[in-house]
C-alpha cells in the first residue's frame, strides 16, 4: 500500500482531491502515508481521526499534503467548514464518499477492499480484535481507482 501510495504521490499537483473509501484496517492510512513519501512533506503521517485535518508541508518546496478523516463529521458543510486549501494542496480526505461533492468538479475516488481470513475476529463472542489485527494485514487488497463525477 505504501509503495502504491508513493507512485500516487509523485503524480499528484496543487488542487488534486484524493477520497479514500474502505472497511477498517483496509489501508486508507497507510496509503497515506506513501503519498506523503511520494510528495516529499514532512510527517509522520498518523490517521488524523482527532484532529480531523493535518497539514504537512512539503520539505523540497513542492505541494503541500492535508490529511482529512472525515469519519466524525456529519456532512459536506462539516468538511467545508475546515476551510482546506483545496488549491495550494493535495488533499487527501478517508471516509470522504458523499462529503466532497460540492468541494471540486472533479476528484480521485480511491476504494480499497481487503480480505479478511477470520483471524481480525474473535469468533468465540464475535467480536473485532485489534489484538489479532496485525494476523491479516498481509492480506491481498483489491484497489480501484476512479475519476469522479
Amino acid at each position: 500500500m505504501e509503495a502504491l501510495g508513493a507512485e500516487i504521490g509523485r503524480m499528484l499537483r496543487p488542487g488534486d482531491l484524493v477520497v479514500l473509501t474502505g472497511p477498517l484496517g483496509a489501508g486508507k492510512t497507510t496509503l497515506t502515508r506513501g503519498i506523503a513519501a511520494g510528495l516529499q512533506v514532512r510527517g509522520p503521517v498518523q490517521s488524523p481521526t482527532f484532529v480531523i485535518a493535518r497539514t504537512h508541508p512539503s520539505l523540497v518546496g513542492g505541494t503541500p499534503l492535508v490529511h482529512v478523516d472525515a469519519y466524525r463529521l456529519g456532512s459536506a458543510a462539516e468538511l467545508d467548514d475546515l476551510d482546506i486549501d483545496l488549491d495550494s494542496s493535495a488533499v487527501i480526505v478517508e471516509w470522504g464518499r458523499g462529503m466532497v461533492d460540492g468541494l471540486r468538479d472533479s476528484w480521485w475516488e480511491i476504494e480499497i477492499e481487503r480480505e479478511w481470513h477470520g483471524r481480525g475476529v474473535d469468533t468465540a463472542c464475535g467480536t473485532y480484535s485489534r489484538a489479532t489485527e496485525e494476523l491479516d494485514a498481509d492480506s491481498p487488497r483489491a484497489v480501484t481507482v476512479s475519476r469522479r463525477p
